[in-house]
């Protein structure tokens, strides 16, 4: 079998919430081993371009800004920073790295999806969710206790 050759690879990695620093299990389990085959591809000369970004959307984000009485930019403003200058001094060879907050991000996101729903790929459903009563907000999983459905545990 011949191997396919690519003009072009992009590799990107998991977006950390810009919520807090990057700490070891995030550089060891995502950044080390994608910078790691970037710096090879590089090597055998291939046209690649790592990509990356801080992902400033998500209920990480809210509640980091909920604790600190602050807005939700600030948080996403100082930890984007951080963590950009982090894998600067770690020495991760991004060539892009960005954040979602970006107009450029939110341009590609909503082409993407469009495309999808024009194409017929994509399903609109509804669903109930918990919220919380004071804030309306919906909740996620960590944030609902009760009896667990499935297994009938209190306290789950």
């Amino acid at each position: 079998m011949e191997e396919k050759k690519f003009k072009r690879i992009t590799v990107t990695s998991a977006l950390p919430y810009a919520n807090g620093g990057v700490h070891i299990g995030h550089l060891a389990g995502v950044y080390v081993p994608a910078d790691i085959y970037v710096r090879y591809l590089r090597l055998k000369k291939q046209h690649v371009m790592f990509i990356g970004g801080s992902d400033e959307h998500g209920v990480p984000v809210t509640i980091r800004a909920r604790k600190e009485g602050i807005t939700t930019q600030e948080v996403v403003d100082r930890y984007h920073n951080l963590i950009k200058s982090s894998f600067e001094k770690f020495g991760i060879s991004f060539d892009v790295y960005s954040r979602t907050t970006s107009k450029i991000h939110h341009k590609f996101a909503s082409d993407f999806f469009k495309t999808l729903n024009d194409n017929g790929k994509l399903e609109e459903i509804t669903e109930e969710q918990y919220c919380d009563e004071v804030t309306g907000e919906f909740l996620t999983d960590s944030n609902i206790i009760g009896k667990c459905t499935r297994w009938g545990a209190e306290g789950a």
